[in-house]
Parts: structure tokens; C-alpha cells; sequence
């Protein structure tokens, strides 16, 4: 009885003489084929079109993969775990196993990546700074029998279906490792690492390209976007950029601080004490004129006393920097950002008291 029920679900089953793949979806890497109530007619034909592949698995090993676009007849000389009357002794169910896994072969391109943490960086000036980075990629399975069965044991698994979003997860955690890993390597800082962003980008495609082969998949392309720096950083950086624009005029600059302080000094009744730091270079001005003139008569000789001896002459004890050039290299260091405010305020009022203004 049970013989011919066997016999009556065969006799049922669908013999199927075309075995292909249409895929509409544009984002599935892997497709099994269903056999459930089919069966491949003996002499039955397998398409395998331009950028895909098929193979053939009997109870769950590899048979063969057919990766070269053609027809191929599906007979029992030449495939013979797909004959379903090589069961006839167990009735009609036979114990042979087999599945078809069709792989798509074409390019996937411009896939998007981003690092799901920040990436801490060491930094010369800075120290650790966490950083962002994203880009796209592009993948394909190779047109290679090994890198095939690899795609299929490492990825795609028992599933009936692989896209590539699933493939995308594993992928993306392999991105951000090997970044983190080249940019530790590299040693670049984080003001420098946009400015050398295909170096870096290159860098990591080469770490990458072997780790992609152990899951079956090469990548073609990878592009790194600029890194998003932490806003204190940038901050950081753009304060930077105006010192270096001013640097070309600052001797101008301070020039015309100290004329307009001289003016103001002049006008206020109050003397010149709050006037600041514009007062101070106004001051310093003064003094350094004054120091010039006293340097000029240090070389003329003494005119002769009434007693005929002659005086000696005298030389002002002078600061070896001027009040001036010390306020001026002081704003320098503020301005590059290596003094605190407090620090500034407590070294001009030292300057300044040196110079007897305190």
C-alpha cells in the first residue's frame, strides 16, 4: 500500500525540463531552487545566463558548479544523483538529496558603509579623538568555482534567499575594524587625515580585498568620505586658520594697535593706566623711542667739566626686550592659543610692572 502511494505522489510531481533563474529583485546575490512536488526530467536542460552561476549540491556536498554561461542537459550519464528513477528499489522516494543554488555574478555597486561607533584616534596635538567616517563600496562574487563554494558555505548557507543587505551586515563590521586598524598604522593626525583621505582609503582596500575572499566575495571599489571631526575640534581648527591668515599683516597690524593706543593715551585725562592692553603697546612705543634716543647719545663723548675733568659716561640700564616686543610676543602665544586667559592676564601685569606701568 505504501508502494503505491509512493507510486501516486510521483505520478503527481511536476517533471520540470528547464531548470533557470529570473531575478527581478536586483538585490538578491543567491536563490535555491525549490523542488518541493518537482522533479528534473532526465535529459531536462539548466540555463545559466551571462553573470551567474549554479551549483549543484547532493546532501548538502558540492557536485559540480557550472560558473560559464550556456545550456547545459541534465542527464543520468553525466549527473546521475539527479535521476529520480535511480530510486525505483526504494519506491519512487529516493534517498538522493540534491539542491540547486543559483549565485548572481554581476556587480553591486555603490553600497553604503559608516562606522556604527566612533573610532578613537591618537592625536599629536590633540590626544585621543573620537571620529566618524562613511562611504560606498562595490562587491561581486568572482567568476571562480572555489570563491562560489566559499560565497555559498560561508554566506548564503541553508537560505532559500541571500540578498545583499544580509551580505552588507557582515561586510560593513569587517569596514570599520580594518579602518580603525590602518589609521592606528598610519599615524596620521586628525587635521592631516582628510588631506590624505585616498591614501587612507587605499590603504584600507588592500587590508580588505583578502578579507572579503574568505566569504566568497572580492570588492571592487571603496571610497571613504571625510572624517566628521568632534566640533571642538573643528572649532580648534578654525580659530587655527584665522592666526595663519594674519600672519602675512600681523607686523602691520600691531603697528596700527600701537598708533591708536598712542592717540587714545594722548586724549585721556585719566592717564593711560585702564587703557589695557592698547595703552601697554602705546606705552611700549614710548619707551622704545625713548631707549633709542638714549642708545644714540651713548656714543658721544662727555663735554669737558669747569675743572677740566671730563664725566664719564652713562648707560641707562635698558630691558633687553622692550615693553612692546614682550606684549607683542605674549598676544602671540595667547592668540595660538598656548595661554590660558588667566595666564595671559597674570603674565601682562608682570610685563607691565617690569616696566614700571604696574
Amino acid at each position: 500500500m505504501a508502494l503505491m502511494d509512493n507510486f501516486k505522489d510521483w505520478g503527481k510531481a511536476q517533471f520540470l525540463d528547464v531548470v533557470q533563474w529570473m531575478d527581478p529583485s536586483q538585490d538578491m546575490m543567491a536563490w535555491r531552487f525549490d523542488f518541493r512536488g518537482q522533479e528534473i526530467q532526465n535529459g531536462g536542460k539548466l540555463i545559466v545566463r551571462e553573470s551567474q552561476a549554479a551549483a549543484f549540491l547532493n546532501e548538502g556536498k558540492f557536485a559540480d558548479i557550472f560558473e560559464n554561461p550556456d545550456t547545459y542537459t541534465l542527464n543520468t550519464q553525466n549527473l546521475p544523483i539527479l535521476a529520480t528513477l535511480k530510486g525505483w528499489k526504494f519506491g519512487f522516494e529516493s534517498p538522493f538529496k540534491s539542491d540547486i543554488v543559483f549565485v548572481n555574478l554581476k556587480l553591486f555597486n555603490d553600497l553604503g558603509w559608516g562606522t556604527p561607533n566612533p573610532i578613537i584616534m591618537r592625536d599629536p596635538d590633540f590626544g585621543m579623538i573620537r571620529v566618524r567616517a562613511h562611504g560606498i563600496y562595490s562587491i561581486q562574487v568572482p567568476k571562480d568555482k572555489e570563491a562560489i563554494a566559499t560565497f555559498i558555505r560561508q554566506l548564503v548557507g541553508t537560505n532559500g534567499t541571500f540578498s545583499v543587505d544580509q551580505c552588507q551586515e557582515q561586510l560593513r563590521k569587517t569596514i570599520s575594524s580594518k579602518l580603525a586598524d590602518t589609521l592606528a598604522e598610519m599615524k596620521i593626525g586628525v587635521l592631516d587625515v582628510n588631506a590624505q583621505i585616498d591614501e587612507v582609503a587605499d590603504a584600507v582596500k588592500q587590508k580588505l580585498t583578502a578579507e572579503f575572499l574568505t566569504y566568497g566575495v572580492s570588492l571592487a571599489k571603496l571610497i571613504v568620505e571625510p572624517f566628521t571631526l568632534p566640533e571642538e575640534v573643528e572649532a580648534m581648527m578654525d580659530k587655527r586658520t584665522s592666526v595663519g591668515m594674519m600672519a602675512p599683516v600681523m607686523g602691520a597690524y600691531t603697528q596700527m594697535q600701537v598708533a591708536d593706543s598712542i592717540s587714545i593715551a594722548a586724549a585721556n585725562e585719566g592717564g593711560v593706566a585702564g587703557l589695557g592692553m592698547g595703552a601697554g603697546l602705546g606705552f611700549g612705543m614710548g619707551g622704545m623711542m625713548a631707549g633709542q634716543m638714549a642708545q644714540a647719545g651713548m656714543g658721544q663723548q662727555q663735554m669737558p667739566m669747569s675743572g677740566g675733568a671730563a664725566m664719564a659716561p652713562q648707560v641707562p640700564a635698558a630691558p633687553a626686550k622692550s615693553l612692546k616686543e614682550e606684549l607683542t610676543e605674549l598676544k602671540d602665544l595667547f592668540d595660538s592659543q598656548l595661554l590660558s586667559q588667566a595666564e595671559f592676564d597674570a603674565q601682562r601685569a608682570n610685563i607691565m610692572k617690569k616696566h614700571g606701568m604696574g
